[in-house]
């Protein structure tokens, strides 16, 4: 069965346009949201291979390229998909109503 979620509020959809991504907190948690179209994304903030914020790194085509060793994943699953990355992100729903984008997070 699945963990209960709660939705916190993360950005404004005006905060991203199409291709970027920024990094947000939410408690704890650093977290990457990404805009790719009309659909948002949410992961950990941090590569899963080395300390580096994937938000200084850069999207093409889906994934995002991690700016320390060059490694990528893939923003709607975090599935690593070019080395040295082979552990996936994290990944958290996201959830948009008017302007306001939420990403759900287990419930504490």
């Amino acid at each position: 069965m699945a963990e209960p979620l709660t939705y916190h509020r993360a950005a404004s959809t005006g905060d991203l346009g199409d291709g970027e991504m920024i990094e947000v907190t939410i408690g704890k948690r650093s977290i990457a949201l990404y805009r790719l179209g009309d659909q948002y994304y949410a992961t950990e903030a941090y590569c899963s291979h080395g300390h580096a914020l994937l938000t200084e790194g850069y999207i093409e085509h889906g994934l995002v390229e991690c700016p320390m060793h060059g490694g990528s994943f893939e923003i709607a699953t975090g599935k690593p998909v070019a080395e040295p990355c082979v552990t996936p992100l994290a990944t958290y729903p996201v959830r948009v109503e008017g302007d306001t984008i939420s990403v759900g997070l287990p419930a504490q």
